[in-house]
């Protein structure tokens, strides 16, 4: 594939920030990074507002999710911090929005009863964002900054 010079450094930039940063010998997994969403209503054009939103690890040997955080979102979508400064550890990790709830609240049924977003943190210094879009038939989500 041929691109210009500067478009193919930055997806050389791009794909290096996509990488995890390694830890140095002796630095403990626990890092100082946060975890947070925001969850818009698409069909609306509006913050989803009131919706139910659960975090949990999955945890190893066992595989069995732990429930860490349980909130609801704000007239902006948002809520507190699912992970605190200082909470984040490298693992898996899964966000459960409990869309059936809030579709039925506005008068209406969904298609999806809720979204399960399952996510990975290797480096638990980062700020992770999880933006999820909804509406009673789609929904889309991405890591954002």
């Amino acid at each position: 594939c041929w691109l210009p010079t500067a478009p193919r450094a930055r997806l050389r930039q791009q794909r290096s920030l996509l990488s995890p940063v390694p830890q140095a010998d002796g630095m403990s997994e626990v890092g100082k990074g946060t975890l947070t969403t925001h969850v818009l209503n698409t069909a609306t054009g509006l913050p989803a507002a009131g919706l139910g939103v659960r975090l949990a690890q999955l945890q190893e040997p066992g595989l069995q999710w732990m429930e860490l955080a349980h909130r609801h979102t704000d007239e902006d979508g948002r809520c507190q911090p699912l992970l605190a400064p200082g909470q984040a550890r490298a693992g898996t990790y899964k966000l459960h929005f409990e869309t059936a709830e809030y579709w039925q609240g506005l008068g209406h049924t969904s298609f999806y009863p809720f979204v399960e977003v399952v996510f990975i943190i290797t480096d638990p210094a980062q700020k992770l964002h999880v933006p999820l879009l909804i509406s009673p038939y789609s929904y889309t989500t991405y890591r954002g900054s």
